[in-house]
């Protein structure tokens, strides 16, 4: 057993939760008991991650996208009522960091995939969301997405698959915009989670490669790796359950 608080200082500092200006409150967002037996990590607090938590006996509910996002309404009714509900019934904690578990070095999403696709890198300036690497050798576009979707266990998405691979920048989640700043810094290819309409033409124009590999596939490390170390920490027993999500 660890008090909560004490499981939550952990984690703000060392994520350095505070220094980040994000979208949504990083931390604790649901405080539904004083002490933590059990620790369950997810990507998304949906209703079905809530509902696993429960079911494995965690009191303690970890995840990269939490609640209460800028312009979100605040109410809580609808779905968002259901979810913190059936998180203080069920005596589980919701703590939730965004940004803050992307861009740490070691814990973070970013750290994570670099692992994954064995690339050594670094984010491309000082605290930046975006990283960049070389390959060991230069590849072909459709062995790197064969090399993706062995690791994430999910096909990627391959925009301009043109000249070989050898230097990938990368950034997990909904991060396709930051395509023209990997193309700008001389990358042949740019990995993200999702892509818009324009990501096409983007890829083509400026080329460079592009390859989606899934926004809740590449964003399911940080929680893993935060989650590991804390049962480790701290001799809680954890537990990553992945909610499917195709997006």
């Amino acid at each position: 057993m660890v008090k909560l608080n004490e499981l939550v200082g952990y984690c703000d500092e060392r994520l350095q939760a505070a220094t980040f200006d994000d979208y949504c409150p990083n931390g604790l967002q649901v405080d539904a008991g004083a002490e933590v037996n059990r620790i369950v990590s997810g990507v998304t607090a949906s209703l079905a991650q809530i509902e696993a938590a429960a079911e494995a006996g965690a009191d303690l509910l970890l995840v990269h996208h939490g609640y209460f996002w800028k312009g979100e309404a605040a109410p809580l009714t609808g779905m968002k009522g259901r979810r913190v509900r059936r998180l203080i019934q069920s005596g589980v904690s919701l703590l939730a960091y965004h940004l803050p578990l992307d861009a740490h070095s070691e814990l973070g999403n970013n750290a994570g995939l670099g692992r994954a696709l064995e690339i050594q890198g670094a984010p491309l300036v000082d605290k930046s969301l975006v990283w960049g690497g070389e390959l060991e050798a230069p590849v072909e576009a459709s062995d790197f997405a064969d090399l993706i979707g062995e690791r994430l266990q999910r096909e990627p998405l391959v925009l301009n698959p043109g000249r070989p691979i050898h230097k990938v920048a990368w950034c997990t989640g909904a991060a396709q915009g930051y395509i023209s700043q990997a193309a700008d810094a001389g990358y042949d290819a740019f990995v993200s989670g999702e892509v818009s309409e324009q990501t096409l033409h983007l890829a083509r124009e400026l080329g460079i490669a592009y390859f989606a590999a899934g926004h809740h596939a590449t964003e399911r490390f940080g929680v893993m790796a935060l989650g590991a170390e804390l049962e480790q920490q701290f001799g809680l027993p954890h537990r990553f359950i992945d909610v499917d999500n195709p997006v």
